[in-house]
């Protein structure tokens, strides 16, 4: 018998976040704040910060569903946090979307 999974593919949010001279400590301090925060939210399977030798932050996050992440997305803490970026970003973020196309670990159904 073969079954097919109806569970949705994980999606993944990567880039990076160049802080403006002397912004370094406030900018890695908001993002720290989204760190326990955000993997205490529904779907979301990983939510890491890096910290890069150039000074640049580097986030990755990997999502159950691209609706989990809509959900986190218009959480009001979020939208602060975010409001709150420019202030302390040298330019703009880049940033990538996708959906995860190999095999999630110990997750069968998310392949």
């Amino acid at each position: 018998m073969t079954t097919t999974s109806t569970s949705p593919a994980p999606v993944s949010l990567y880039g990076f976040l160049t802080p403006k001279p002397g912004h370094a400590d406030e900018l890695r301090k908001l993002l720290m704040d989204l760190v326990e925060l955000t993997r205490g939210h529904e779907g979301s399977l990983q939510y890491h910060l890096h910290e890069q030798e150039d000074g640049r932050f580097f986030l990755y996050e990997v999502w159950r569903s691209q609706e989990d992440l809509d959900r986190h997305n218009a959480t009001p803490l979020l939208r602060t946090i975010m409001n709150a970026l420019p202030e302390h970003l040298e330019g703009t973020p880049e940033a990538y979307f996708g959906a995860m196309r190999s095999s999630y670990p110990g997750r069968r159904d998310l392949t």
